[in-house]
């Protein structure tokens, strides 16, 4: 016997209700479920872009974070302007980033005056427990963490490997901005590897590219007869000017990075920045998943590379020893 609600060709009524009642109470939680996920957004503060930072890039995508897929990234670049790391920090704080990446100590002094909470992930960084960027390597605290690119012995050895390709020289002139936090520190380490070497140092103060004329000058008045480049944004910038004025002087240079090397410069020995870079992408990587970056130990370098360019040497009238061809990652001909 059919109900009064279940007469021919009507529709029963409980069941239209009923039906009409739970689409009402799911609709809301459908909608919640549809609503896309928050994209974490990644800011880098940086001096410049390069072959370093396709290491992040990979690091990232390794660990299955894809830009414009499921993170977005936000680059800032200083191009040799680091008074530009405190405007660019403060942008990326109003962004409202997840975490901010760094690439100097300069940046992540500016990242840490412009936030106290956003995490910041310093994929490259000079002694940053010397300068109050944290509070130990092992154990940073605060918001900061990620790699130091300062090893034992590091700026002594490239010294000795100058030495060893130029057995001659005797007064090593030095270009570096007095205004960074790191570089007159790293001058007095300099100084001290010299004795041991044999070789005198030699200051130059490098603020603006329009110091330049001046420091050459300089250079060669002092009759200095090799030449060392911090890499700091300035000389980055102006790397083909210092590897031009180097050659014409017949002035063998070490650096600190290999595109030094590749503009003219005589040889580098440095940590891999590519390297440092891909593992700061396990640093972004951890905190995503909640880790807090102050307790994440800080890195120090553990692959080194060796570039040396023997078109300049061959320039420079020098011969390159086989042993340091041997252990060179690359010989630039």
């Amino acid at each position: 016997m059919r109900g009064l609600d279940a007469a021919p060709g009507r529709p029963d009524r409980r069941a239209f209700l009923g039906s009409i009642g739970s689409g009402l109470l799911a609709s809301p939680f459908t909608a919640f479920a549809q609503q896309p996920a928050k994209v974490p957004r990644i800011g880098v503060l940086a001096n410049t872009d390069g072959p370093p930072w396709d290491g992040l890039r990979q690091g990232l995508r390794e660990l299955g974070h894809v830009d414009g897929r499921n993170i977005a990234m936000e680059w800032r670049w200083a191009e040799g302007q680091a008074e530009r790391f405190s405007d660019f920090a403060i942008e990326l704080v109003q962004l409202k980033v997840d975490i901010i990446v760094t690439s100097s100590t300069q940046a992540a002094r500016a990242a840490k005056k412009a936030t106290s909470s956003i995490p910041i992930v310093m994929a490259i960084s000079g002694s940053p427990e010397k300068f109050g960027l944290v509070e130990s390597l092992a154990r940073p605290g605060g918001n900061i963490t990620g790699l130091s690119n300062v090893a034992p012995d590091l700026l002594g050895l490239r010294l000795q490997l100058l030495k060893q390709i130029a057995p001659k020289i005797s007064r090593v002139a030095v270009l570096l901005n007095p205004a960074s936090p790191i570089e007159p520190l790293a001058l007095r380490e300099l100084q001290s590897a010299a004795a041991a070497v044999g070789v005198e140092i030699q200051s130059i103060d490098v603020r603006t590219p329009d110091d330049y004329p001046a420091a050459f000058a300089a250079v060669t008045a002092n009759h200095a007869d090799a030449l060392h480049v911090f890499a700091n944004p300035v000389n980055y910038k102006s790397r083909q000017l210092i590897a031009d004025f180097a050659l014409r002087n017949r002035l063998p240079s070490s650096h600190e990075e290999r595109i030094f090397v590749e503009a003219g410069g005589l040889l580098s020995y440095a940590p891999s920045y590519v390297d440092m870079c891909r593992r700061a992408a396990t640093y972004v990587d951890k905190i995503l998943k909640g880790a807090k970056p102050g307790e994440l130990p800080i890195e120090q370098p553990t692959r080194f590379e060796l570039v040396i360019s023997a078109k300049t040497a061959k320039a420079l009238g020098l011969t390159i020893p086989q042993s340091l061809r041997l252990r060179a990652d690359e010989v630039i001909e």
